[in-house]
């Protein structure tokens, strides 16, 4: 691992929900790099190590220090929630890196939060799906608006990352509007707040009634395809399968099957 840093994608945050390789890359390394968030997420298991973060909106320096604890022999994971490659710290990473050519990286996989939100609400995201970030803070408000519409259009399940934070309470409500322009009333929604946290929380509902919801930063959002629906509370997006049955027909003696 020496003159390596691991870009590790650590999931919600559990231990049960990181992989096998994280958890390895972790237990080998001499010092673990993140958020001060994450940092706390890791929980025990990992206190004895040396670890350094950053606060929020400081992620350039924290990329930088990790390459610099890398300079020193030391072995490096650089720790992001979810998945390092899916909004994560990766791409940052490997455009840092390019000052230090003589640091390998190599990006260890997480469980984003569209797959482990999509978990707890059944199975949203079965067929073709994007995912889209309402955070304007490095993306034009203009072309996330081109998105949702061209996901409208295209009836693709969508999950929506970042659907709200103090500053931007309305962005949801806003990101509906778009697309109720498209998409009707009743089309099948669903949020899971806290995924994989003490405190997770899973609703369902329709997009009209998803405009009127408070959600906060720590909620994924999804929206459901032409052929998705709520059942007992769970968000199902068809794949498209046709099961065959058999059934008595009246009249004739013998069975007929039907799709």
């Amino acid at each position: 691992m020496r003159n390596k840093i691991y870009v590790v994608g650590m999931g919600p945050g559990k231990e049960e929900m990181m992989t096998g390789e994280a958890l390895s890359v972790l237990e080998q390394a001499d010092v673990i790099i993140g958020y001060t968030v994450y940092l706390k997420l890791l929980g025990e298991r990992f206190q004895e190590k040396e670890l350094l973060s950053t606060p929020m909106r400081q992620e350039t320096e924290r990329c930088q220090l990790a390459f610099k604890e890398a300079e020193k022999g030391k072995k490096v994971a650089f720790i992001c929630s979810g998945d390092a490659g899916i909004y994560g710290m990766a791409s940052l990473m490997y455009k840092i890196g390019k000052e230090y050519p003589e640091i390998e990286l190599t990006v260890i996989p997480g469980i984003t939060a569209a797959s482990s939100g999509a978990a707890v609400l059944g199975a949203p995201l079965n067929h073709d799906f994007c995912v889209i970030s309402l955070s304007d803070l490095l993306t034009p408000w203009e072309k996330i608006e081109k998105r949702l519409i061209a996901a409208a259009q295209g009836d693709f399940a969508m999950a929506i990352y970042n659907p709200a934070s103090h500053k931007r309470k309305d962005y949801l409500q806003r990101a509906c509007d778009i697309l109720l322009c498209y998409l009707e009333e009743e089309r099948a929604c669903g949020y899971v707040e806290n995924i994989g946290r003490e405190g997770t929380k899973a609703v369902t509902c329709t997009l009209k009634e998803l405009r009127d919801r408070e959600v906060n930063m720590f909620t994924t959002v999804f929206i459901g395809n032409a052929e998705s629906e709520i059942r007992k509370d769970k968000l199902i997006t068809k794949r498209g399968y046709q099961i065959e049955r058999d059934i008595n027909i009246c009249g004739n003696n013998g069975r007929k099957k039907i799709i």
